[in-house]
């Protein structure tokens, strides 16, 4: 641990580092693969929507002896359609069927009581019907597309509007990859999907946030200088932040995996699996995105103005003459900007010591100075 506290005070100074935004095009690359894939998955096999979205009936009912999957045969040819069949912990079944109305709710009820062996009286029954399941979608759409304008509103008065916009690049990319996963794994998408999405969401914003803070405070004045670039900055402010994204990013992985991996793998909580898999691949894709993605792109959008145009080209011919020798010309400029000049002396570290005067002393019987 003390390693890993020693290398992010070397990526805080400056002393190591990563070149990020120099290889964003490989970045960009890599994460238009994924995008696609996710894409084709999301096309191809679509979402395993859940009956809050599409209507249905859920039966529970109380202990019983038969298996997950013979209930879940007894449940298809009772309704007609497919079911999902979870195991609860009190050892009855909870069987979801989609297609299922209120008239035929009743005699499916009746069928199960009959193969499952239980009483029919205790087999609750929970309907939901298409058309309110239509209005959960709407709601749940509304409320994401609300969630991305605030943010794009509050970037853009906070920072600027180009990192506003590399902020929703990287939400979207971050949301098609997760739903592309759940689309790809066939996991049911309920509310508790919804939810773990709109959290994800914020996890990634804090990340890139964090950035863009780093990244406004250091920018500051940046065109008062010819050291460096406005790429290069943005560059120390991904690694001055890095240690600190990556342990957030563990910490909040760490439950979450507990939840998907054991309490939906191991312990067969399957009703956890909706919540945690969005959680688990959106907290990933959204700490990817604000190093790979958002900084890179502010970078790209701000290296286009006139002002970042000239400071690039002062930089580049201040280099071009230090590498043939001649004397490097707007030194005060980079001393205001907080940089040590290029020639300077290594600051001293450690105690001083003072030559001993070979007189001191001397003539006087306590040895002390008057």
């Amino acid at each position: 641990m003390s390693k890993l506290g020693n290398l992010g005070a070397r990526l805080h100074r400056g002393e190591v580092g990563y070149d990020f935004v120099g290889n964003r095009k490989l970045w960009y690359g890599i994460s238009i693969l994924i995008t696609i894939t996710a894409i084709l998955g999301l096309t191809v096999r679509g979402l395993n929507m859940g009956i809050e979205f599409q209507g249905g009936a859920v039966f529970t009912t109380p202990k019983t002896s038969v298996s997950v999957a013979q209930t879940q045969t007894y449940a298809e040819e009772a309704a007609g359609h497919d079911a999902i069949v979870q195991e609860l912990g009190t050892g009855g079944m909870r069987i979801q069927i989609s297609g299922v109305d209120t008239g035929k709710s009743d005699a499916v009820k009746e069928q199960l009581a009959k193969d499952l062996k239980v009483d029919s009286e205790k087999i609750n029954a929970d309907l939901v019907g298409p058309s309110w399941g239509d209005q959960i979608a709407n709601k749940a759409w509304q409320g994401l597309a609300i969630f991305m304008v605030l943010v794009v509103i509050y970037l853009a008065i906070a920072f600027e509007w180009r990192m506003a916009i590399a902020a929703f690049v990287a939400l979207i990319h971050d949301i098609t990859i997760t739903v592309g996963i759940y689309a790809l794994v066939g996991f049911e998408v309920t509310p508790g999907t919804v939810i773990g999405l709109l959290t994800i969401l914020g996890y990634s914003l804090y990340d890139t946030v964090v950035v863009f803070d780093s990244l406004k405070e250091q920018t500051k004045d940046i065109t008062k200088q010819t050291r460096w670039t406005y790429g290069e900055v943005a560059n120390r402010s991904i690694n001055s932040t890095l240690v600190r994204s990556i342990n957030t990013t563990v910490v909040a992985l760490l439950p979450v995996a507990g939840l998907l991996f054991i309490g939906g793998g191991v312990l067969g909580a399957g009703m956890l699996n909706d919540i945690s898999l969005s959680l688990f691949v959106g907290l990933a894709a959204g700490a990817y995105s604000s190093i790979f993605i958002a900084t890179p792109l502010v970078a790209d959008l701000k290296e286009r103005e006139p002002q970042m145009k000239a400071l690039k080209k002062r930089v580049l011919a201040k280099r071009a003459q230090a590498a043939q020798g001649e004397p490097a010309q707007e030194q005060g400029d980079d001393e205001e900007y907080g940089d040590e000049p290029e020639d300077a002396a290594p600051a001293v570290v450690g105690p001083r010591h003072q030559p001993a005067s070979r007189n001191r002393g001397r003539g006087r019987p306590s040895g002390k100075r008057r």
